[in-house]
């Protein structure tokens, strides 16, 4: 099962979404994209060494490297998007606007809370990453599902990184309205969308190197987790567009005709309309 070295990836992963315990959402943004980023690096240095002791016998060094390579353009693509908006927001933040304002999920946790939201997603983040783990570690004798697990999140990293940019230069055209060009023609949420993609890709690399039901385990329930965590954000950020932009007819037909998350698949709300 390797339970030994998911617990060293659960450590790093715990340090590096630690970050959290200074603003709540840094466990689920800025924190999430170190971890995954962590939890590669670490992944790749326990085939370096396992390979190169004969323990692992059936790893690919090459192969290591390139997911590596893949969590950490992963990671740094969100940790770095989420800070640089986050140091453009500095000045908003100061403003009394904004503490009138202020999300319920920026305001202090009771420590207990947080410690429990820390240890909740430092085990999911582990999770998330255990597939490239499991594939070194069992041994690699079909290229096939890696290539093109790789491939898949390739695309969805691409899909993540140009809706994020078509998102923000569509807001400084129109920051009164929601983006719907490019991207957002086809789906709502094209950044979930790719989000979803990359996991995707990432379980698909594994499927045919699991050789325990505990390692079956661990992938379905941590890519089950990242869907439904996808579904939700883009439930809970229908309900905020509803209620700023409800009004407007332009938006409801906008929301009415476009998918909100899967291309081509007629799921259009998540929410009941008043």
């Amino acid at each position: 099962m390797g339970w030994e070295f998911l617990w060293i990836i659960l450590l790093v992963c715990a340090v590096l979404c630690a970050v959290g315990f200074y603003k709540f959402v840094y466990f689920l943004s800025i924190g999430y994209g170190f971890a995954v980023a962590g939890g590669g690096i670490t992944i790749l240095i326990m085939t370096i060494v396992n390979a190169i002791n004969g323990t692992w016998s059936g790893a690919l060094i090459w192969l290591a490297v390139l997911q590596a390579i893949l969590f950490v353009a992963y990671g740094v693509r969100l940790s770095g998007f989420l800070l640089i908006r986050e140091l453009k927001d500095a000045a908003f933040k100061k403003t009394n606007v904004y503490k009138e304002t202020l999300d319920k999920s920026e305001k202090p946790m009771p420590i207990f809370v947080l410690a429990t939201i820390w240890v909740f997603v430092s085990i999911l983040y582990t999770m998330q990453v255990s597939p490239m783990l499991f594939m070194q570690m069992n041994g690699i004798n079909d290229l096939i599902a890696p290539i093109i697990g790789m491939v898949i999140s390739v695309g969805g990293l691409v899909l993540e990184s140009i809706a994020d940019k078509q998102k923000s230069e569509q807001k400084k055209e129109n920051p009164n309205m929601v983006a719907t060009k490019g991207l957002y023609k086809i789906v709502r949420c094209p950044n979930y969308l790719g989000e979803i993609t990359f996991w995707t890709g990432i379980f698909v690399s594994g499927v045919t190197t699991f050789n325990h039901w505990g390692q079956w385990a661990v992938a379905i329930f941590a890519y089950v987790a990242i869907v439904f965590i996808m579904f939700n954000g883009a439930q809970r950020l229908e309900k905020r567009q509803m209620k700023r932009y409800g009004d407007d007819p332009v938006y409801n037909e906008y929301a009415n005709k476009t998918p909100i998350i899967l291309p081509l698949v007629p799921l259009y709300h998540l929410n009941k309309k008043d």
